[in-house]
């Protein structure tokens, strides 16, 4: 009895540093703190292009996913003829969110 205890406790030990390393894939939002509403396209690394359109004034979207790696943010701004670009790199185990800026000309900016 007294052989297993510290088999036992070892065991619960390992367990929970496997537990530990997740290597969940990046995520990312966008907020939007213009007062127009804005279309957002977003290109990862992995090829993908996901469009989120009508971010209204002071939402915040929820996450969403991408593949590790090189990312281009550009925002299409209701009443706005520039189109800020922003590209960040994105890594395992990250949440960012990629802020439109009040102010001119319109920005975005990265919020980690």
């Amino acid at each position: 009895m007294k052989s297993i205890l510290p088999l036992l406790v070892a065991t619960g030990f390992l367990f929970s540093l496997i537990g530990c390393s997740s290597d969940e894939d990046p995520q990312f939002r966008i907020r939007n703190d213009r007062s127009d509403k804005a279309n957002v396209q977003v290109q990862t690394s992995g090829g993908n292009t996901i469009n989120i359109n009508d971010v209204a004034s002071g939402q915040t979207t929820a996450y969403q996913s991408a593949a590790e790696g090189t990312i281009v943010v550009t925002a299409v701004i209701q009443n706005e003829s520039v189109s800020p670009a922003l590209t960040f790199v994105a890594s395992m185990d990250t949440r960012t969110t990629v802020v439109i800026q009040a102010g001119n000309p319109p920005s975005l900016r990265i919020d980690q």
